[in-house]
């Protein structure tokens, strides 16, 4: 006869024994670390580990003597989570009849209390977590449409039948096939007995984690002091306690399982510059791994957030970008039919655009990969106080690398743009068109330069056969202009461009 192990389902008691590690993605998953104990008989053994999340990915689990000095495999895995309730209750004891406790008011202001028995018919009870685990979307609606449909019980009181309870159940007992918590239960074959830790992991949802920067400018200036944080989040089901947290940044490629058997696996084992940093930043594989360096503990429900990243003095610049042709009505639209359309790229926005723009570098006081997240910006005010200026995201950003991030519009900077002519020559295949812009810069005392984008848009093939200002060109079909503009002044820019095909 098979010995039965049961396992504590308290997460002190694991703590107690060894630390657990905790790596997250910020894909809303993560990769679980514990120690079972285990007390393994030559054989066959059975084993209940009710302390995974409530999101664990069955097949991913991995069960291993971390000594290698035990060879154990998992023949069977079953996975429930189905935990104790009162409609699971109701199902486990259909066709059968239980007290139910109903309260009552009497005449005189009384609360009164009585037993009825009712006879549970249809307890309403669909499990369907099962469904949720999986990534069959027509699985799913089905177990939904049953819910739907099945949601409510049906008790026999007095020989009739009623939707819904009559009052609060009373159960003789918990039923032989409840649980508390979401378990896993293991039949291990071992070759020789043995008492040890093992050590568990597996994949789980519920985890997420992102960076955020808050930006500080002086009163007056470009230069930032820079905070980076990490917020994580846990909404897997259990605790952490005083657990070792890493955070992989990158864009982790991550297969959704398809409906199908699920198979474990188990394995013969083999700020201040004079204070650490609260995470340490290094290169693994593809991608980067934060490590906090301090045991943190994480609740189940509970977002924590850590300083991850301190620089002050970092250099950078404000750039004025004018990118006046708005074509957004004519997305989809191909060259043939944008060449003749006398009116593509003639309707103009006036806004410019606020960027702020620094090096990602170690000579910037940085040179950190930098997760992708959310770019706050503050300036100090006069009297001392911050003010919010704007904010944008980042991608994963390598050190070395700059970042340029839109913070907004600017107030006192105005653009124009119109077209002052257009011919198209079918005959010769060829097509002229100018162009001119305008700036305005209402600054009481600061010059701006505005970087001017134009986009050739018409054809590949093009030549600018006049043009005010000097320009470059940044790519196949596009040219910038970068003017200076004095305060209160107005500024024209005029080019011509010729298109062939």
């Amino acid at each position: 006869m098979k010995s039965i192990l049961a396992l504590s389902v308290f997460a002190a008691a694991l703590a107690a024994s060894a630390q657990p590690a905790l790596t997250i993605y910020n894909q809303n998953f993560a990769v679980v670390r514990d120690i079972v104990p285990l007390g393994l008989k030559a054989g066959v053994t059975e084993v209940q580990y009710a302390n995974a999340t409530a999101h664990v990915e069955p097949d991913s689990v991995i069960l291993r003597d971390p000594t290698g000095k035990h060879s154990l495999q998992i023949l069977e895995q079953n996975y429930r989570n189905d935990p104790v309730s009162q409609e699971l209750l109701l199902s486990l004891f259909e066709g059968k009849t239980i007290d139910f406790k109903v309260n009552s008011w009497s005449g005189d202001g009384q609360q009164q209390e009585k037993i009825v028995q009712g006879k549970i018919v249809r307890s309403g009870y669909v499990p369907h977590y099962q469904a949720m685990n999986r990534y069959d979307y027509q699985y799913q609606q089905s177990q939904m449409a049953m819910a739907s449909q099945a949601g409510q019980p049906i008790i026999e009181v007095n020989g009739k039948l009623q939707f819904g309870l009559p009052g609060q159940p009373l159960f003789p007992d918990l039923g032989g096939d409840t649980i508390l918590k979401p378990t896993l239960d293991w039949q291990i074959q071992s070759q020789k007995a043995g008492k040890f830790d093992g050590e568990i992991s597996y994949v789980t949802g519920g985890f997420t984690w992102e960076a955020d920067y808050n930006l500080v400018s002086p009163e007056k200036g470009d230069d930032v002091d820079l905070v980076g944080w990490v917020t994580m989040d846990n909404q897997s089901g259990k605790t952490f306690e005083k657990a070792k947290i890493k955070l992989m940044a990158g864009d982790v490629n991550k297969i959704q399982p398809q409906p199908g058997y699920s198979r474990a696996m188990a394995f013969e084992g083999m700020l201040d510059k004079s204070m650490s940093p609260p995470v340490s930043e290094k290169s693994f594989d593809e991608f980067h791994l934060y490590t906090l360096e301090r045991p943190t503990t994480l609740r189940d429900r509970e977002t924590k957030q850590v300083e991850f990243v301190h620089a002050e003095g970092i250099k950078s610049k404000t750039i004025y970008v004018y990118d006046g042709a708005d074509v957004s009505q004519y997305r989809g639209w191909s060259y043939e039919m944008i060449r003749g359309n006398r009116d593509y790229g003639t309707q103009s926005n006036k806004k410019i655009w606020v960027m702020r723009e620094f090096v990602n570098s170690e000579t910037n006081h940085l040179g950190i990969a930098l997760p992708k997240g959310k770019l706050r910006f503050y300036r100090r005010d006069a009297d001392g106080q911050l003010e919010f200026v704007g904010e944008d995201q980042i991608d994963h950003t390598p050190r070395n690398e700059t970042i340029r991030v839109n913070t907004g519009n600017a107030f006192d900077l105005v653009g124009e743009r119109r077209q002052t002519d257009f011919n198209v020559d079918n005959s010769r295949r060829t097509a002229d068109e100018s162009f001119e812009i305008k700036l305005r810069n209402r600054k009481k005392d600061s010059p701006a330069e505005v970087r001017v984008v134009e986009h050739l848009y018409r054809w590949n093939n093009w030549e600018i056969t006049t043009n005010s200002d000097a320009f470059l060109k940044t790519d196949s079909n596009t040219i910038e202009f970068r003017v200076q503009v004095k305060p209160d002044e107005e500024k024209t820019i005029t080019y011509t461009v010729h298109y062939s095909w």
